[in-house]
C-alpha cells in the first residue's frame, strides 16, 4: 500500500512539508509507503473551465503546459491521499488551489478516480485562518467519494518559520494520530477485499434551481 502527499506550499521543506512528514513517520512505521510530491513551488494553471476532461474522459486536463497530467497518474495509483497547504489570506495557497480545481474535477469525471481512495488534510499556518482553509480543502474530498482520515482535533499546525512546528505539542500530536487513524483504515480496507462488498457507483444527477 502506498500514500501519497501533496505538499503545496512553495517552501519545499517549510512547515507543510514537516507537517504531512510527521503523518508519514506514522505510515512509514506501520509499513505503509508514503511519498511527498512537492508542487508549491511550479506553474500550475488555474481551471478554465472548458469541460474537456468531460467530454474526453482520458484522465487529462486540456492544459498540457505544466505537470498537472503526470501527477493525476501517480496519485490514481495510491491507496491514499494526504493534501496539504499553508495558509494564504485563511484559504487555500494559490497553486495548490489551481491543483485541487483541475485535478479533482478530472478525477470526477472520469468514473471517480479518487473513489473510495483513503484521503486527508493538513493545514500549516501562523497564526489564523487554519480550520477556514482546513475546511475547504475537505470538500474536495468529501465531493470525491474519498473515505476521510480524521485525527483528535482540526488537521491544523501552527509555525512561522520552518521548523516552528516542532514546538506545537499539540500540533504535532494531531499529526501522529491522523497517520496511525490512517494506516488503521488502510489495513481495514485491505483486509476486508473480497470480504465485504463495495457499493458500486451512481451516475451524476445534476440539477439547478433556476426556472
Amino acid at each position: 500500500m502506498k500514500v501519497i502527499a501533496v505538499n503545496g506550499s512553495p517552501r519545499k521543506e517549510g512547515n507543510t512539508h514537516q507537517a504531512l512528514s510527521m503523518v508519514g513517520a506514522e505510515l512509514l512505521a506501520a509499513g505503509i509507503d508514503f511519498e511527498i510530491l512537492h508542487l508549491g513551488h511550479k506553474m500550475i494553471h488555474g481551471c478554465i473551465g472548458c469541460g474537456k476532461c468531460a467530454v474526453n474522459k482520458d484522465e487529462e486536463c486540456s492544459i498540457k503546459t505544466d505537470d498537472l497530467n503526470k501527477l493525476i497518474q501517480q496519485i490514481k495509483l495510491a491507496d491514499g491521499i494526504i493534501i496539504g497547504s499553508p495558509v494564504y489570506y485563511s484559504g487555500i495557497a494559490g497553486t495548490m488551489k489551481c491543483f485541487l480545481d483541475r485535478v479533482f474535477y478530472v478525477a470526477g469525471v472520469n468514473c471517480g478516480l479518487f473513489r473510495h481512495k483513503v484521503g486527508a488534510s493538513v493545514v500549516a499556518l501562523r497564526r489564523s485562518g487554519g480550520s477556514v482553509t482546513f475546511d475547504s480543502m475537505n470538500h474536495y474530498l468529501n465531493n470525491s467519494e474519498m473515505i476521510i482520515a480524521t485525527s483528535n482535533y482540526w488537521n491544523v499546525i501552527h509555525g512561522r518559520t520552518a521548523g516552528e512546528v516542532n514546538q506545537d505539542v499539540e500540533g504535532k500530536q494531531i499529526m501522529r494520530v491522523l497517520g496511525k487513524n490512517m494506516a488503521w483504515i488502510l489495513k481495514m480496507k485491505e483486509a476486508s477485499k473480497g470480504l465485504v462488498e463495495e457499493p458500486l457507483p451512481e451516475k451524476k444527477e445534476a440539477m439547478h434551481f433556476i426556472r
